[in-house]
C-alpha cells in the first residue's frame, strides 16, 4: 500500500487508540506484523500550549518513520503548527482525527464533530497539507454523525480535494460509539468515490474479517483496532492470509501469558514500576481474556502494585493452567 511517498510492505495497520497505543504497545504491534502504527490521538492545542502530558505522547524516539501521529483540533492554524512539530519529531505522516465520538472532544467541535462542519474540515486539511508538504496527510473519519447524517462519502471527497492522501473509514456513526455492527457498505461507497487509498476499519476481530473487508469493499488496506487488544498476533495471521500462505494458529495460553509478561517488563522499563504496573492492568485483562480462571487472576493482579508481584502471580497462573489446577 502506498500513501503519498510512504510505501507499506503490507496493507495492515494498527489503529490509534486513546490510552492504549503508547510506545511500548506500538513496538509490540510492529514486531507482530503491523505495517505501521499510530500514536494515541494528540491534542494540537495541548502541544501548542506546551502541556507536558501532551508532549509526552509525541515522544517518537526510536520510531522515526514508522509511526503516524494523529492530531485532533479545530483551528487550522494550530493544527498546521502541530503537524510541523509532528513531522519534526519523526512522524511518517500526519493523520487528522474526524472520528472520535467522546463528548469531551465533540462538544468542542473536534473529532467526529468535524463531520458536521465540512468547510472547517476542508480548511484544516488544506492548512496541514500545505504545512508539511510533501509528507502525507490522511484523515480518519466515521460513517457519519448518526443514521440521519450519513455523509462519509461527501466528507471523504471534501478532504481529498483539500489535500488528504488517504482516508480511513470506520463503518459506525458517532452515535453508535463502538456498539452494533460496522457498516462496510459505506466503506465501499467511499472507495468508489475517491482516487486515493481507502483504509477500512471496524469489526476486524479475526484474520478472515480482514480478508472479507477487503473483498467486500475493495478497500486498499485494513486498520485493526480493538481486535488487536491482547492479540498482537492478529497482524502476523492477517498478513499470512492475505499473502496466500499458511496462517499460524491462534496463540495458546503459554504464548499469551508469555507476551503479557514481556509487555509488563517493557512497560515498567519505559514508565517506571508504579505507572507501568497500573497501565498494564487493562492489557493483562485482554491477554488473559477467555482463559480458564482468568477472572480470578485479574482480581488478584489488580491489587498488586509491583512488577515482581504481578510476575509471580502470572507465572503461578501459567503453572496452574499447565497442570489443570485452577483452585485458589
Amino acid at each position: 500500500m502506498q500513501i503519498g511517498e510512504v510505501s507499506l510492505e503490507a496493507p495492515v495497520v494498527a489503529a490509534p487508540m486513546a490510552g492504549v497505543t503508547d510506545k511500548t504497545f506500538r513496538l509490540i504491534l510492529r514486531e507482530a506484523g503491523a505495517a505501521l502504527t499510530f500514536t494515541e490521538m494528540i491534542s494540537a492545542k495541548g502541544l501548542y500550549y506546551r502541556n507536558t502530558a501532551t508532549w509526552e505522547l509525541m515522544d517518537l524516539k526510536g520510531e522515526e518513520g514508522r509511526v503516524v501521529v494523529q492530531l485532533f483540533g479545530r483551528e487550522p492554524e494550530i493544527m498546521a503548527w502541530a503537524a510541523r512539530e509532528a513531522v519534526a519529531a519523526g512522524a511518517a505522516w500526519v493523520d487528522i482525527n474526524m472520528g472520535c465520538p467522546t463528548p469531551k472532544i465533540t462538544r468542542n467541535g473536534e473529532g467526529a464533530a468535524l463531520m458536521r462542519d465540512l468547510p472547517r474540515a476542508r480548511d484544516i486539511v488544506a492548512a496541514v497539507a500545505e504545512a508539511v508538504h510533501p509528507v502525507p496527510v490522511t484523515v480518519k473519519m466515521r460513517k457519519g454523525w448518526d443514521e440521519g447524517e450519513v455523509n462519509a462519502v461527501e466528507a471523504a471527497c471534501t478532504v481529498v480535494e483539500a489535500g488528504a492522501r488517504a482516508v480511513t473509514v470506520h463503518g459506525r456513526t458517532r452515535s453508535q460509539f463502538y456498539s452494533g455492527r460496522a457498516d462496510w457498505e459505506i466503506i465501499r461507497q467511499v472507495k468508489e468515490a475517491v482516487t486515493v487509498p481507502v483504509i477500512g476499519n471496524g469489526d476486524v476481530w479475526q484474520p478472515e474479517d480482514a480478508l472479507a473487508l477487503m473483498e467486500t469493499t475493495g478497500c486498499d488496506g485494513v486498520m485493526v483496532g480493538r481486535g488487536c487488544l491482547g492479540n498482537p498476533w492478529i497482524f502476523t495471521r492477517i498478513r499470512a492470509l492475505l499473502a496466500g500462505g499458511e496462517m499460524p494458529p491462534p496463540p495458546g495460553p503459554r504464548e499469551r501469558v508469555g507476551m503479557a509478561l514481556r509487555h509488563l517488563r517493557m512497560a515498567v522499563e519505559a514508565e517506571g514500576e508504579e505507572k507501568g504496573v497500573k497501565e498494564m492492568r487493562k492489557h493483562l485483562a485482554w491477554y488473559l481474556k477467555g482463559l480458564s480462571g482468568a477472572a480470578r487472576v485479574r482480581q488478584v493482579v489488580n491489587k498488586e502494585g509491583t512488577q515482581a508481584g504481578v510476575t509471580a502471580l502470572l507465572e503461578d497462573y501459567l503453572a496452574r493452567l499447565n497442570s489443570a489446577d485452577l483452585s485458589w
